[in-house]
């Protein structure tokens, strides 16, 4: 396979729910992307460190301190980083509108897209009822939900010993489940309709896992999805224009090698 040393370029990039400090975290292929992509704005949208699961137990892999010092070189080279904190790293809102190195941090923020739209982004559990209301449920889910991603992890080793790519079992559920849709809804009509309130014309969120972009409550709504489960971002270009990037899928379309391909290729050269 041919790996393709030329940076893909765009104006901004966010990306939340990388969940780092977890086992289930996509570490390698973010690392892969942080790599391969380089843009003026970055916005770390929330979950980026899991600091509930650290509580409970200490998961830090050395791909997770490269993330992290990827970031904060590009920061260190002109990349206006910027950290909204989720519910999983709640600590750091205690920190909101400081500034550690060359990265910010803020409770929420405005961009401008380069065709002049007004962008409100929030990680979006403010919007969440089971976060304000019930956080002891929603620590039980989340618990439930690391298991789901850890059955996710068998399946697609049993996907790569066949040859198939990276596929989500947890989204594939969420889609099959009335509840979950139902809650997904209310959460995006929630969040639209603040950002209309707010007189904006986009508004940027995670939080939900569940990346889309689709016109509601008159503003454009746009989830960047996830790390830990879809391996999404989203992505502004040079006029302005939003889509998804799911890497996964571009990863394939690049015919890119895996960092442990590129490591059992070194130790057979050796």
């Amino acid at each position: 396979m041919n790996f393709e040393n030329k940076k893909k370029l765009y104006r901004t990039i966010w990306i939340s729910d990388t969940h780092l400090g977890t086992s289930g975290s996509k570490s390698s292929m973010l690392l892969e992307f942080l790599e391969q992509t380089d843009s003026e704005y970055l916005f770390l949208v929330g979950d980026i460190i899991d600091g509930w699961r650290m509580r409970k137990k200490m998961y830090w892999h050395q791909e997770h301190n490269d993330v992290v010092q990827k970031v904060l070189k590009k920061a260190k080279n002109g990349t206006k980083v910027t950290l909204i904190p989720g519910n999983h790293d709640e600590i750091l809102k205690d920190f909101t509108n400081f500034s550690f190195g060359d990265i910010s941090i803020k409770n929420e923020d405005r961009h401008t897209l380069a065709d002049g739209r007004k962008v409100l982004i929030t990680h979006g559990d403010e919007f969440d009822a089971v976060i304000i209301n019930a956080k002891w449920l929603a620590k039980i889910g989340s618990a439930l939900y690391e298991l789901l991603l850890k059955l996710n992890n068998v399946v697609n080793f049993v996907r790569r010993k066949l040859g198939f790519s990276y596929w989500s079992l947890s989204q594939y559920l969420k889609k099959q489940t009335k509840h979950a849709t139902n809650f997904i809804s209310n959460f995006e009509f929630a969040v639209s309709d603040r950002a209309r309130r707010e007189n904006a014309d986009v508004v940027v969120c995670g939080h939900i896992h569940r990346p889309e972009i689709k016109e509601l409550n008159g503003v454009l709504y746009c989830n960047d999805g996830d790390w830990i489960e879809s391996c999404t971002a989203l992505v502004e270009d040079e006029t302005g224009d939003l889509s998804i990037l799911n890497w996964a899928e571009e990863r394939e379309r690049l015919k890119l090698i895996s960092f442990e391909e590129k490591k059992k290729m070194k130790e057979n050269a050796a």
